[in-house]
């Protein structure tokens, strides 16, 4: 399905030294900011109090939110949990208050605002929970990575993989250094995110690819270069196409779906628009660079016999 067709192939190779460092720049940034400010871990990371508040009716979470906050917690997670009446409170830890503490001034707190509120549990999440938490997530991340290098070096070639993963670590660092800039609460949601805009990412990188295969199979009179500036451009539509759907999901969550999902729908906003970027002119410029060629995608013939009519190039010299 194509909305448009590009009939002349845009040179994206001619100034895929100026974008990449552009990207250097932008991924150096977002590890200085890593280093320097670190993340702002949430409670499933740090540790806390979580508490399950029930209501007679169904519960107002901007004036939860509000109640909780005028107490001096500013970290504070409020969603529902299973009906509109049910709320989910995660309080961060507090020196010298026990969770005890916590719970009882927040619960004083809702009842001022609402006396049909009800306490249901509460419990303590202990730092060895939020350092398990993050031992699994960066465990979880390590092993998409390696998953990935494995099936596209299968599927195509190692140079591929290489420049692929090279790509996929520049959109997550990126997303990391947004976090660690702007202090915004990195949750597992927005773990969940990084990991969705890896797959998303690599997706793209492989159509690209694909076509960069194809390419190299149909036209044996353009060079590397030729190849991989065909690809991109008339690979075009589908990424516009494939873009524009997905960031209109994202972005409903991001400006109907509330607190609760406002960062993991902000990570993966981030993360989309920097996976094309870089699928674009991250993940084939490195492939270029490697020195990739047709010799390394083709095994066993399969290029057309020079002056194939079908192919516009047949006459053309390198």
């Amino acid at each position: 399905m194509e909305f448009f067709k590009i009939r002349r192939d845009i040179p994206f190779m001619r100034h895929a030294l100026v974008f990449n460092l552009v990207s250097l720049i932008t991924f150096l940034a977002a590890v200085f900011f890593l280093v320097s400010r670190g993340l702002h871990l949430s409670v499933e990371f740090t540790g806390g109090t979580l508490m399950e508040v029930s209501y007679s009716q169904s519960a107002d979470l901007g004036a939860v939110r509000g109640a909780v906050e005028k107490l001096g917690f500013n970290d504070v997670l409020v969603q529902n949990f299973g009906t509109a009446r049910d709320v989910l409170i995660r309080l961060p830890v507090q020196k010298g208050v026990s969770s005890a503490q916590q719970s009882e001034h927040v619960m004083t707190a809702l009842k001022a605002a609402d006396a049909s509120a009800v306490m249901r549990r509460t419990e303590f999440v202990g730092p060895q929970v939020g350092d398990e938490l993050a031992t699994d997530g960066l465990k979880a991340l390590a092993s998409v990575v390696i998953g990935i290098m494995l099936y596209l070096a299968i599927r195509f070639e190692w140079k591929f993989a290489v420049a692929a993963i090279i790509a996929n670590l520049h959109d997550v660092i990126i997303i990391l250094g947004f976090f660690a800039f702007f202090q915004w609460e990195f949750s597992l949601p927005v773990l969940a995110a990084v990991l969705a805009v890896l797959g998303y990412s690599v997706n793209e990188s492989v159509v690209i690819f694909d076509r960069i295969r194809e390419n190299f199979r149909r036209y044996r009179k353009m060079n590397t270069v030729q190849i991989i500036d065909s690809s991109i451009t008339s690979t075009m539509s589908r990424t516009i196409i494939t873009l524009g759907c997905t960031q209109l999901m994202v972005l409903s969550m991001l400006l109907f779906g509330g607190a609760t999902l406002h960062y993991f729908a902000l990570a993966l906003t981030i993360g989309i628009l920097f996976g094309i970027y870089s699928s674009v002119f991250v993940a084939a410029a490195i492939a270029m660079w490697l020195g990739i060629q047709r010799e390394d995608l083709i095994k066993g013939g399969g290029a057309k016999k020079e002056g194939d009519p079908n192919d516009p190039n047949a006459g053309a010299t390198v």
